[in-house]
């Protein structure tokens, strides 16, 4: 009975642990595996294959990023702006969208969701989190050209659930 108690108290220290680390907004942002490869789906033998998911290009945009000014305020949708989220903020796209941002001198992408409106500097389209900013290697440089492609799931261009 003894064993079991300690195995449950060292289970609870590192759960315990294990959050204090996740929750803890100084650390730096965990790099999004972007997979270029195609994932797809075969109905049964007879039939081709099909793209499950896949990119609607946006073309080029002026983007920029902002960060700890912003943090912990409320964003246009009604969320709190987390700089170490994988967000953005867009004038015309809807909130919920999801686009694939790619640093063209880099190659790094990331994918980030549209939860602000912004930004207000004028020729700019996108304003990005700190932390897409800092996978995208654009941090200490502040405005870059970036491709985007904003990504459809079977047809269906996300959002798909809208978090107003």
């Amino acid at each position: 009975m003894k064993s079991i108690s300690k195995v449950l108290i060292i289970l609870g220290m590192i759960t315990l642990v294990g959050f204090t680390i996740m929750s803890n907004e100084s650390a730096k942002p965990m790099l999004p595996v972007i997979k270029t490869e195609k994932i797809t789906v075969t109905n049964d033998e007879n039939s081709s294959n099909s793209s499950i998911v896949s990119y609607i290009n946006k073309g080029t945009m002026l983007a920029s990023w902002y960060g700890s000014k912003f943090h912990g305020k409320q964003t246009a949708n009604g969320e709190v702006y987390n700089q170490m989220a994988f967000t953005a903020a867009s004038k015309s796209l809807r909130f919920g969208t999801l686009l694939k941002v790619t640093n063209p001198k880099n190659d790094r992408s990331v994918i980030v969701r549209v939860n602000d409106r912004g930004p207000y500097v004028h020729g700019r389209q996108l304003d990005l989190s700190k932390a897409a900013a800092l996978s995208l290697g654009m941090a200490k440089r502040g405005v870059i050209r970036v491709k985007v492609a904003q990504l459809s799931l079977k047809g269906i261009n996300f959002p798909v659930i809208n978090l107003n």
